[in-house]
């Protein structure tokens, strides 16, 4: 018998016995205010777009104080050793497998990157399979960029990419952490909930980037007795010893996040491949840092933040579905230390998920959600509209008027900025990644 999200959501919040049951009843949401993204804190409304990027540093400012923690600090090297090359998807696709170390010594934590590259963007491979084709003067591939929950042997059945090394992984409902062969290829199934379909994004011209998150991060669960402090490990090493006194230390997403803008950064050295042209995304939590990511990065094109859920895209002050007690209850590791103090205290908050929205224009963002209360598809759409303004003072399109698309509507996708929604299940599926590359078609033609 199959468990519905919203059974499964109620027993996440039961489990965290500090955290305040969420509210699915539109009735009892309370009146609140929101912040004019397009005035800075002390009041004063920007005069004109040449002061936007003063604005936006004063709200990522505020992010990094209040709620995702400081961003890391910039690698010493990044080094990224190709490892392995060949032919997949029945010779439509180039696989790459990248190591990247940060460090000039390569000594420290790791990130294995799986590269899925279009064949006729790099080359035609002749009888012998030789991968080595020179690509000049040839088309570039425009990047999806991804961090995965499953490993990248989750991505491709090729028996090539391998178990995932040096990932901390979560329980799987068995006991075990490690990753499984039976895994190989999960992605790819047709009754997965989540899905990263490399024949499609190939077959519309993109390259796929992606790694595992374990790698980067461990994602703990602390309402299973993890000890919290494992979460900042791994890339957590390359940085200075956290300081227990401070209440805004890095956080996991900002970890998630910047481990993003080091597969840009190995996008920029890959001829075949196009960083002007980037598309950053994620599902959950891992959308939740992928518009961390375009938010603190402005070298992403496009950014599709996919059903993040509370402490992504959705109002917090809407207080509907999951909400401050909630997520730090359950995930502390996600937020810093001083996000606590907005518990049963959303009102007091002075900022809220808009002014983050806000912050990636004036490139483009689509918003991907789906109708489960928990996720709050409304207070996504809602963010959207009250950061619609930067857009337009930019000079771009905002947010298509009207009011909250139904299911499947996407007469709210705009030429920058859009939202959209689905029905079904928790997790990236076709709908979706059909939304988001024709989004990112019409970005990149203009």
């Amino acid at each position: 018998m199959k468990t519905s999200l919203t059974s499964i959501a109620v027993a996440l919040c039961a489990a965290a016995a500090l955290a305040r049951a969420p509210n699915y009843d539109e009735a009892k949401v309370a009146p609140y205010s929101l912040e004019d993204p397009l005035a800075f804190a002390d009041g004063r409304r920007l005069k004109d777009a040449s002061e936007w990027p003063a604005r936006r540093k004063e709200i990522l400012g505020i992010f990094a104080r209040e709620m995702y923690g400081q961003p890391p600090p910039a690698p010493e090297k990044v080094v990224a050793e190709l490892r392995e090359e060949g032919s997949t998807l029945a010779g439509l696709a180039i696989r790459r497998q990248y190591r990247m170390w940060f460090r000039a010594d390569k000594s420290g934590p790791f990130v294995d990157w799986l590269l899925v590259l279009p064949n006729r963007i790099a080359g035609t491979f002749p009888e012998t399979n030789d991968v080595r084709v020179a690509c000049e003067n040839r088309e570039k591939a425009p990047v999806v960029l991804m961090l995965n929950f499953r490993g990248n042997h989750a991505v491709l059945d090729d028996v090539e990419v391998p178990l995932t090394e040096g990932g901390w992984f979560r329980d799987d409902g068995s006991g075990g952490r490690g990753q499984k062969e039976s895994d190989r290829g999960a992605l790819r199934r047709s009754q997965s909930r989540s899905t990263v379909p490399a024949e499609y994004i190939v077959s519309r011209g993109y390259a796929l980037l992606t790694a595992c998150y374990a790698q980067v991060s461990p994602d703990v669960e602390v309402k299973k007795g993890d000890p919290e402090e494992l979460a900042y490990t791994h890339v957590f090493e390359l940085w200075p010893r956290r300081d227990e006194s401070r209440t805004d230390n890095t956080t996991a997403l900002g970890a998630w996040a910047w481990a993003l803008s080091r597969g840009l950064d190995l996008v920029e050295r890959i001829p075949e491949a196009d960083a002007a042209k980037s598309v950053v995304t994620g599902c959950s939590r891992l959308g939740k840092a992928a518009l961390l990511a375009a938010a603190r990065d402005e070298r992403f094109a496009v950014c599709v933040p996919n059903q993040t859920g509370g402490g992504g895209v959705p109002l917090a002050k809407r207080d509907f579905g999951e909400n401050v007690s909630t997520e730090m209850a359950m995930f502390p590791h996600w937020y810093c230390r001083a996000y606590a103090k907005y518990i049963d205290n959303e009102q007091a908050m002075k900022f809220d998920q808009h002014l983050l929205v806000a912050a990636i224009a004036p490139r483009a963002l689509l918003v991907e959600g789906f109708n489960n209360g928990w996720f709050d598809a409304k207070g996504e759409w809602l963010s959207c509209r009250a950061a619609s303004p930067v857009w337009e003072f930019l000079g771009k399109e905002g947010l298509p008027k009207g009011e909250f698309p139904d299911n499947y509507d996407s007469s709210c996708i705009g030429a920058h900025l859009g939202y959209v929604r689905r029905g079904g299940q928790h997790g990236i599926s076709g709908y979706d990644w059909r939304w988001m590359l024709d989004f990112a078609d019409r970005v990149f033609a203009r």
